[in-house]
């Protein structure tokens, strides 16, 4: 279950949206969780709504002027409802005045209310998009996490088997170091896993033998990343008794795993000695791009040889 109270909102979104404190502060510890929300069919934020109210509950000028214009006894039913159900907060925005009949029900109800002369559509989209994110459904996974030629890399494999020092070199190439060890992964769309790194690991990579080495004070900024879209794992593995010929070598059916109900496409490359595993792993990536173009090498090739089969390829078809 994920998370978020009022007063992380605020503090979060404070300086990009310019909020301020108005009243009922002392509600500001309020908690939104994900579960909450899923049970309910109220919407996450939105303009001030009395029948389908909003967790967090949006006052344009629109909304202003009809609180200013009801009678006393609408006024009073409108913020009974708003007490009613829960809500968790309440913005005005783009407005600088702000009612005090609103500030006295803030206070009364316990309920925050903070303004922001940003435009109401805006500070929805922001805020909308703040909280889509940290109630997103997450899980944890082992693993180093990369962002290898623009494509978000999950490298996988069981204990000692290499994928800290195969990070190492691929950001010795260029690429961008995410986590190491553990990486959180959000579902923040339908079909989109964005992987993040604890605030305790972020910026390190633990190498045996070398402990632990911060990469953005090694090879500077452009070698970390905050977080990145999970696109493709690349598994590690040892086949048995060490014999890569025993591995299929034209594996036709894209492997995948699904996480938090996201299908990730997978590759299983085997270590052994001699072979170059950051090379592999930039072409897995870079074949991960040419396959979302629709570009499938292997299914080419077998077209291919299927067509010498029956006579019909000819060098010249190309």
């Amino acid at each position: 279950m994920s998370q978020v109270n009022i007063r992380q909102l605020f503090e979060d979104k404070q300086a990009r949206l310019e909020l301020r404190r108005v009243a009922g502060m002392d509600g500001a510890n309020h908690i939104i969780d994900s579960d909450e929300v899923r049970a309910s069919n109220r919407g996450l934020i939105g303009h001030l709504n009395l029948i389908h109210p909003n967790w967090v509950q949006v006052l344009s000028n629109i909304e202003l002027d009809y609180l200013r214009n009801a009678t006393p006894l609408e006024r009073e039913r409108a913020f009974e409802h708003i007490e009613q159900h829960g809500t968790s907060c309440m913005i005005v925005a783009g407005a600088t005045d702000v009612p005090q009949e609103l500030i006295n029900f803030a206070n009364r109800s316990h309920i925050p209310l903070f303004a922001s002369p940003k435009p109401s559509v805006q500070l929805m989209w922001l805020v909308r998009h703040y909280l889509a994110k940290e109630l997103a459904d997450s899980i944890v996974r082992h693993g180093v996490f990369l962002d290898v030629l623009g494509v978000g890399v999950l490298i996988t494999g069981e204990s000692a088997v290499g994928k800290s020092e195969l990070g190492l070199e691929l950001i010795t190439r260029g690429n961008g170091l995410v986590a190491d060890d553990i990486v959180e992964l959000h579902r923040v769309a339908p079909d989109t896993l964005e992987g993040r790194c604890p605030e305790l690991l972020r910026d390190f990579l633990e190498v045996r033998g070398l402990g632990m080495l911060n990469i953005r004070t090694m090879f500077g900024e452009t070698a970390v990343r905050r977080k990145k879209s999970l696109k493709l794992i690349v598994h590690l593995l040892r086949p048995a008794g060490g014999e890569v010929s025993k591995m299929e070598r034209l594996p036709l059916n894209a492997s995948h795993q699904e996480i938090l109900g996201v299908s990730v496409s997978t590759v299983n490359i085997p270590v052994v000695a001699g072979r170059n595993l950051a090379v592999l792993v930039e072409a897995a990536a870079r074949n991960f791009v040419l396959q979302q173009r629709g570009i499938h090498s292997t299914q080419e090739f077998v077209a291919r040889h299927e067509q010498l089969m029956q006579g019909d390829f000819s060098v010249d078809d190309e």
